[in-house]
């Protein structure tokens, strides 16, 4: 039986995934830090940036646990 070398797709997803991480943990710390927007400078344009990236993240983790429609 012929062995499959995956050594090239195992490296690429290693670093893909620390890619993924180190982007999670600057968004981690843009929405514990309120996206860097005080109470009173927040308006509807905010609103709008905000339900896009839940849309987005929604779409990624509907995926990866096969959740959603």
């Amino acid at each position: 039986m012929k062995t499959i070398d995956n050594s090239q797709a195992l490296e690429t997803f290693v670093e893909l995934a620390a890619l993924i991480k180190s982007r999670l943990e600057r968004l981690q710390g843009a929405a514990e830090n309120h996206f860097d927007l005080a109470p009173e400078e927040v308006h509807w344009g905010h609103v709008g940036d905000l339900t896009r990236y839940a849309e987005a993240l929604k779409d990624i983790t509907d995926s990866v646990f096969n959740e959603g429609d």
